[in-house]
C-alpha cells in the first residue's frame, strides 16, 4: 500500500472514530465523582470477631453485598461501592446530605429475627388473632394502612424489642416519602420530593410493634400480574435472632420421605438449640389444639417466620405429627417449600449475611455539598481549558503549520478522551481532571519530540516530505519509551494507591494510550496528506527556516555552576525539611476538616468561640477566599470527630451564623491515614524500581543510575519547596 493511500485510510478511520465519539458524547451521561457532584463517602475497615478471628476476602465480600443491598434500599442513585485493599470497603452516596444518617443506614449489621408467627400477627382490632387465617395469612395491601394500624398500638417495652420508635412520612396520596426513621427530624434530613412538601403526614409506630413486608412470590409457580407482597403488622417479640444460628447453606431434601428438592439447612449455637426446640414445641402444641376433627392436619399447622431487615423471607410450618415435642436443634434445621436451587442459595446467603462475620469500623467519612462540588468542577474545567489554550498557543507560535496540525491532533484527542470517559464509564473526580490535564502535556510532548526531529532533518538538507517521514521514524522510539514508562507508573498508582489517586492514575493511563494514537498516527497522516500542498512548500512555514542568529551556550562547560546551584537548592530544601518538616494534610495524619460558607458576617474569633462551646477551642480556623461560595467562607481543622459531633458543630454554627447546605466535611481516622501514607511510600519506591528496570533492559543498566539520581533530585527539590512555602501535602 502506498503512503498516500495509507494516510487517507488512517484519516478515514480517524473521521469514523470522531463520528462515533460525537455520538457517545451526546448519548451518554458524564458520571461525576462525589467531590464534583456532592454527597457522602464512607470508608469501612473490616475487623475480626470471635466467630471470625481473621478478616478474609470472602468475609469482606459478604459485608460488601450487605452494604450494597442497604444502599439500594437507601434510594441513592448510582451508588459507588467497591473494595479497597484487602480489608476496606468504600461506599459513595452521590447526593446524600446527611453523613450521620448514611452511616446508620449503611454500617449497621443486618438484622435477622425468627418469630412464632400466628401469636404475633396483629389483626384489624389492633390485637393478635392466631386462629384467624385472614389475619395470619393475608397481608395488608397498602403500606400506609399497615402503618396506620401499627400507629394505633400502645408502646410495649420488653427485653426482646429489636427497634425503638419508628417514624414514617406519607404524602397526601398516602405514598411513602421517607421512613422508617428513629426520629421525626430524620425524616427531613434529606431533600424530599416536591409531592411531600404540602399535606404530608407523619405517623409514629411505638416501640413493641413493627411493620414488615410480605414474602416474595414463589418462583416455582406462576405469579399473577397483580401480585402484591403486601405488609404485616406484628408484635416485636422474636424467639431467636441471627446470632443464634450458624452455617446456613443450600442443600437438597434427601432425608426419609424427602423429595430431593432444594432446601436451606442451618445449625444453631448452644443457646439457639434450646430456644429453637422451646419455640417449635409451643408451635406444635398450639397446632394440635387448632386441629378440627375430620379435616386435614395440615390446615392446623402453625408457622415459624424468618424476617430479615423488616422483610418476611420464609414461613415454614411445624408438622406436629412428626414433631409433637418440637424440633431438636442439635441436628440443625431446614427450610423448605418451593425453592429453586438459585432461590435456596440466595436465602442461604441472606442468612449468612444476617450473621455478619466481621465488624465494620468507620475509618474515614467525607461530605461534600453540591455547591462546593460545582465550584470544584468549575475550577477544574477552567484549569483544563487554560492548560489546553497555553499549549495550543505555544505550538502555533513555535511550529506554525506543524503547530496547527498538532492543535488539530489535540482537539481530536480531547474528543476521543471525553467519549471514552462516557463510554467506559470513568467516574470523573478532581484527581481525574488533574490526570486529564497532565495528558494534554503528554500529547503535546509527543508532537514536540517529532517536530524537532522533522526540523532537524529539513535543516540538514532533506526535502519537506522526506524530513517529515524521517522525523516520525526517528522520534517514534523516544515517544514509545516515554509513554511506556508513564503507563507503568500509572498502573502502579492504580494498583497500590487509594481511591482518589486511582482516578488520577486511570485517566492518566487512558489518556496516554489515546495520545499515542492521535499524536503519532493521526498527525502523521494529516501531514503526509498535506505534504505537497502550498502550506508545506517552504521550511520557514514549519519553523525550520535558517537562523540568522544562533544562540550558543556551553552547557557541559558550565556544569560545575549547575551542580553548585543544584547543591545549594538541595541544601536549603534539606534544612527546611529538617527544621520545619512537611505540612501533611489530614489524608496522612488524620483529623477532621470542615469547609462551610456562613450566611451572616463572622470573624475567625467569633467562629472560634462557637467551636469552644463545643469543646474544640484549639481548632485551627482559617478564613478563605472563595467568591463562588460567598463572603464568609471558613475552613476548620480539628482532631478526628465522630459523625454525631460533626453534626453538633454544624448545628451550633447554623444557629449562630447560618450555614444552609454549604457545609462540607472530611474525617480521616488514624488507620486510614497510615494506609494512605504506606501506599504513597510503596508507590514511589515501586515506580522508581520499575523505571530503573525498564531503562536497564531497554538501554544499558548504567543509564538507570543517573536517571534515578535525577528523579530523587527532583523529588527532594519538590519536597523542599513544599516545606519552605508551608503548602499542604495531600
Amino acid at each position: 500500500m502506498s503512503d498516500r493511500r495509507r494516510n487517507w485510510l488512517i484519516l478515514g478511520i480517524v473521521a469514523l472514530l470522531l463520528v462515533g465519539a460525537a455520538g457517545a458524547i451526546v448519548a451518554k451521561k458524564t458520571r461525576l465523582g462525589l467531590d464534583l457532584k456532592g454527597g457522602v463517602e464512607l470508608v469501612y475497615q473490616g475487623q475480626p470477631t470471635p466467630q471470625q478471628p481473621k478478616v478474609t476476602a470472602e468475609a469482606v465480600q459478604r459485608a460488601l453485598d450487605i452494604i450494597r443491598k442497604r444502599v439500594d434500599a437507601f434510594g441513592v442513585s448510582e451508588p459507588e461501592i467497591q473494595r479497597s485493599g484487602s480489608d476496606q470497603i468504600v461506599v459513595g452516596l452521590p447526593g446524600a446530605k446527611n453523613a450521620q444518617r448514611a452511616i446508620k443506614q449503611v454500617g449497621k449489621v443486618a438484622q435477622l429475627y425468627f418469630y412464632d408467627w400466628e401469636p404475633n400477627v396483629i389483626g384489624p382490632n389492633g390485637k393478635p388473632d392466631p386462629s384467624n387465617s385472614q389475619v395470619t395469612q393475608t397481608p395488608i395491601p397498602s403500606l400506609y394502612d399497615a402503618v396506620v394500624l401499627a400507629s394505633k398500638r400502645p408502646p410495649v417495652q420488653t427485653g426482646h424489642n429489636t427497634v425503638g420508635n419508628q417514624f414514617y412520612l406519607f404524602d397526601s396520596a398516602h405514598r411513602l416519602c421517607d421512613g422508617p426513621e428513629e426520629t421525626q427530624r430524620d425524616l427531613y434530613s434529606e431533600k424530599l420530593p416536591a409531592r411531600c412538601a404540602a399535606g404530608a403526614q407523619v405517623l409514629k409506630v411505638n416501640t413493641g410493634t413493627v411493620v414488615i413486608r410480605g414474602e416474595k412470590p414463589d418462583v416455582t409457580q406462576k405469579v399473577p400480574k397483580n401480585f402484591n407482597r403486601g405488609w404485616f403488622v406484628i408484635d416485636d417479640n422474636p424467639a431467636l435472632t441471627g446470632t443464634d444460628i450458624t452455617n446456613p447453606k443450600q442443600d437438597f431434601d434427601r432425608g426419609p420421605g424427602g423429595n430431593n428438592q432444594p432446601i436451606v439447612t442451618m445449625d444453631f449455637t448452644g443457646k439457639g438449640r434450646n430456644k429453637f426446640q422451646k419455640v417449635t414445641r409451643a408451635i406444635a402444641q398450639r397446632g394440635v389444639t387448632q386441629q378440627v376433627p375430620g379435616q386435614s392436619a395440615q390446615n392446623a399447622f402453625q408457622h415459624f417466620a424468618i424476617v430479615l431487615d423488616n422483610e418476611l423471607v420464609s414461613r415454614p410450618y411445624i408438622d406436629f405429627n412428626q414433631n409433637p415435642d418440637g424440633i431438636d436443634g442439635r441436628n440443625g434445621a431446614q427450610i423448605s417449600g418451593g425453592f429453586t436451587i438459585g432461590s435456596a442459595q440466595d436465602l442461604a446467603k441472606t442468612l449468612q449475611f444476617g450473621a455478619l462475620p466481621i465488624r465494620l469500623k468507620l475509618i474515614s467519612q467525607s461530605q461534600v455539598s453540591a455547591t462546593l462540588g460545582k465550584e470544584a468542577l468549575h475550577q477544574g474545567l477552567i484549569a483544563g481549558a487554560v492548560g489546553l489554550a497555553l499549549v495550543a498557543l505555544f505550538l502555533l507560535a513555535y511550529y506554525r503549520v506543524l503547530g496547527v496540525v498538532a492543535v488539530g491532533g489535540l482537539m481530536i484527542y480531547a474528543l476521543y478522551f471525553y467519549a471514552l470517559i462516557k463510554l467506559i464509564p470513568i467516574t470523573l473526580t478532581l484527581p481525574g481532571i488533574a490526570g486529564l490535564i497532565l495528558t494534554i502535556g503528554v500529547a503535546a510532548d509527543a508532537n514536540i519530540v517529532i517536530f524537532e526531529r522533522v526540523k532537524e532533518e529539513i535543516r540538514g538538507g532533506a526535502s519537506i516530505m522526506r524530513g517529515i517521514a524521517a522525523g516520525y521514524k526517528k522520534g517514534l522510539s523516544a515517544i514509545v519509551d516515554a509513554n511506556v514508562v508513564t503507563l507503568m507508573t500509572a498502573f502502579i498508582l492504580f494498583i497500590i494507591a487509594t481511591a482518589g489517586v486511582k482516578g488520577f492514575a486511570f485517566t492518566l493511563g487512558v489518556g496516554t494510550i489515546v495520545s499515542l494514537f492521535t499524536a503519532v498516527l493521526a498527525t502523521q497522516a494529516i501531514l503526509g496528506s498535506m505534504g505537497r500542498s502550498r502550506l508545506m512548500s517552504r521550511p520557514a512555514l514549519l519553523g525550520a527556516g535558517e537562523h540568522h542568529r544562533r544562540w550558543r551556550f556551553d552547557f557541559m562547560g558550565a556544569s560545575r555552576w549547575f551542580f553548585s546551584m543544584s547543591g545549594v537548592i538541595l541544601l536549603v530544601g534539606a534544612l527546611a525539611i529538617g527544621a520545619k518538616g512537611l505540612n501533611f494534610g489530614i489524608d496522612f495524619k488524620s483529623g477532621t476538616r470542615i469547609t462551610t460558607a456562613l450566611t451572616r458576617a463572622a470573624t475567625e474569633g467569633q467562629v472560634r468561640s462557637v467551636m469552644s462551646t463545643q469543646g474544640y477551642g484549639d481548632a485551627k480556623i482559617q478564613k478563605i477566599n472563595n467568591k463562588g461560595l460567598g463572603k464568609y467562607v471558613f475552613q476548620i481543622s480539628t482532631p478526628t470527630l465522630q459523625p454525631g459531633k460533626v453534626q453538633a458543630v454544624r448545628t451550633a454554627l447554623d444557629q449562630r451564623f447560618g450555614v444552609g447546605n454549604n457545609f462540607s466535611n472530611q474525617s480521616i481516622g488514624p488507620t486510614f491515614g497510615r494506609t494512605i501514607a504506606n501506599s504513597a511510600v510503596i508507590a514511589i519506591i515501586a515506580s522508581l524500581l520499575v523505571i530503573a528496570i525498564y531503562i536497564a533492559l531497554r538501554f544499558e543498566w548504567k543509564y538507570a543510575v543517573p536517571v534515578l539520581i535525577a528523579l530523587m533530585h527532583d523529588l527532594l527539590i519538590t519536597s523542599g519547596v513544599y516545606s519552605l512555602t508551608g503548602r499542604e501535602v495531600t
